[in-house]
């Protein structure tokens, strides 16, 4: 039966690496899964069907139920059919694994306005489209007196939780979701709906050349970057049973959950009227002094 048993998923970027684990367990798990992939390369270059294909005849080869979405989750004509994919497929939605994305790695002072926009629209406003449309089906089922148990995982990164040199476009959008992340969990929760979010670290077509050198451990067998490892936090924060959970950003690698604390308010200095210019440099350093010190931006 599993932990997600008769629950409607949808992963977007599911023909490959993290979402198609995902998908493969939340299946395994007893989920229906609408596999989103528009079988694009690394880069968003070219496109196929063949990818989400795969998956779910991996599906059902398991003995589960899938069906196959190519649209484009960047446009809004697209995010909507795909949740009418799963409501048409299966007569409801109960979950979306935000995860699709792509890279295009550059330094800042050689990335081309097209990097930007490309990256930051497949990532940043490809998760809020099918968040968006998927939000307006579970509002309108709340509304008709529906009992609603909506989950949505999106997908950040440690890059967009600590910054990393040669991705601005990709940490942007990353840091994006995971204020998107928030403001979707206070937004959402009157409905039935808890929004939450994966920071995860693991061996893909993205990051093989990073992880390359990163073998199985000789004494278990166990391969910390293998993408399998990421699924279960998802699939658990998709089922019933995570209710309490949201608004949270988790970092995941490996054997390793690690809930992130993100930006807090801090020490503060004050003083009864505006400050003048010359005195900020003091009052600056003294909360620098009583502050932690940052966490280092990846690969500084």
């Amino acid at each position: 039966m599993g932990i997600c048993a008769g629950r409607v998923v949808i992963v977007t970027g599911a023909g490959r690496g993290i979402g198609r684990e995902h998908a493969l367990e939340f299946a395994r798990q007893g989920a229906r899964v609408v596999v989103n992939d528009l079988g694009t390369g690394p880069g968003g270059e070219g496109g196929s069907g063949a990818p989400a294909l795969e998956v779910v005849a991996e599906i059902e080869a398991l003995g589960g139920q899938a069906v196959a979405n190519c649209d484009d989750v960047s446009d809004w004509g697209g995010a909507a059919r795909l949740v009418k994919t799963a409501v048409s497929a299966y007569g409801r939605l109960d979950v979306l694994v935000n995860n699709a994305g792509f890279l295009r790695d550059r330094m800042l002072v050689s990335m081309t306005e097209q990097d930007w926009d490309d990256v930051v629209r497949v990532h940043l406003k490809g998760h809020f489209l099918p968040l968006r449309h998927a939000a307006a089906y579970w509002r309108e089922s709340a509304k008709a007196g529906e009992r609603v148990t909506g989950r949505v995982i999106n997908t950040s990164s440690g890059a967009g939780l600590l910054g990393s040199v040669g991705q601005a476009n990709y940490s942007a959008a990353k840091a994006g979701i995971a204020a998107l992340t928030q403001v979707a969990a206070a937004e959402l929760g009157r409905y039935g709906v808890t929004v939450n979010a994966i920071a995860p670290a693991a061996r893909t077509r993205m990051t093989e050349e990073v992880f390359a050198a990163t073998m199985a451990r000789p004494e278990s067998g166990f391969d910390p970057m293998d993408p399998a490892n990421i699924a279960p936090l998802v699939v658990w924060l998709g089922s019933e049973g995570s209710g309490h959970v949201t608004g949270r950003v988790f970092e995941v690698e490996g054997g390793s959950i690690a809930l992130a604390t993100g930006w807090r308010h801090g020490e503060r200095a004050e003083r009864d009227g505006r400050w003048d210019p010359a005195d900020v440099g003091d009052a600056v350093d003294g909360l620098l002094a009583a502050a932690p010190s940052p966490e280092p931006v990846y690969g500084a």
